[in-house]
């Protein structure tokens, strides 16, 4: 290119070498004093100038960077920088990481919680409309009852606990998948739902005290009996509340799904804990 435009004045390229200018001005024309821009192909430099204001025999070197050339010392951030921005970042996440993890958690116990309400109040419809039992055609049947509910709640799935040791026998695995089990009497039905962070929650709803002979089989005769303050859960199977009323469970922090079923609920051991309360679900 033999023609350069620098703001304030034209002329001609005399000579580039590396990164150097050497521009000519044209007839007539001088430089401010100030700041000179100019575009000599993809060389877009901010000059500074301070000579005099006038010129007409001696041209000014006109110094320009290149993008990315070794006299570009703002094209880059320093590693210095770099660290400060790195170390800013580092700080930002492990705040706002952890804060996001624990309101996803909570999120999803509320949501494993509500599904569990809300089945409950089915489950008590179908309880009267079956002359206040919750046997289905005057048999004790869990498969039946999950049936029932699906009809009044198609949002969510229901499934028969047993003893299987998979989730596709009956546990929960997920807060949207309920497991139920019926008492042997017709006047007990338990509820499961499990939460993603590791807590199973239950319903056991009783119509009213459960005899020997029923509290003494599944879903109820578990060996670890629960209370309403947290307790350490043993290996083992869970004894649920046999009085009559609404009981709701928490056990926290088992990550094995496969304990969260309403006909063998079970913990696997520490860091379990467990907890039972009648007015709501344990915070």
């Amino acid at each position: 290119m033999e023609n350069a435009q620098v703001r304030g004045f034209s002329g001609r390229l005399v000579s580039m070498a590396n990164t150097e200018l050497t521009l000519t001005a044209g007839a007539g024309h001088s430089a401010p004093n100030s700041r000179l821009d100019c575009d000599v192909g993809d060389v877009t430099p901010v000059i500074p100038w301070s000579g005099p204001t006038g010129w007409r025999t001696t041209p000014p070197v006109l110094l320009a960077r290149r993008f990315g050339g070794a006299g570009d010392t703002d094209a880059a951030f320093s590693m210095v920088e770099l660290m400060v921005v790195l170390l800013v970042l580092g700080v930002l996440l492990a705040i706002a990481v952890p804060t996001f993890l624990g309101t996803q958690n909570a999120a999803d116990d509320r949501s494993a919680q509500s599904n569990l309400n809300t089945t409950l109040t089915d489950a008590k419809t179908q309880f009267e409309n079956n002359g206040q039992t919750y046997f289905i055609n005057g048999v004790q049947d869990s498969a039946g009852f999950a049936t029932s509910l699906t009809a009044a709640q198609l949002g969510l799935g229901f499934k028969a606990g047993s003893t299987g040791t998979a989730i596709s026998q009956g546990s929960s695995g997920v807060l949207s998948s309920i497991s139920v089990s019926v008492s042997a009497d017709g006047n007990g039905l338990v509820l499961a739902a499990y939460s993603v962070p590791g807590n199973c929650f239950y319903v056991v709803d009783n119509a009213q005290a459960l005899s020997g002979s029923t509290a003494s089989v599944a879903p109820y005769a578990g060996t670890t009996a629960v209370t309403n303050t947290w307790t350490v859960a043993p290996v083992g199977t869970i004894g649920l509340p046999t009085a009559a009323g609404t009981s709701y469970i928490e056990v926290k922090g088992d990550t094995t799904k496969t304990d969260c079923n309403a006909y063998s609920p079970t913990t696997s051991g520490s860091p379990a804990a467990i907890k039972s309360q009648t007015a709501g679900f344990p915070g």
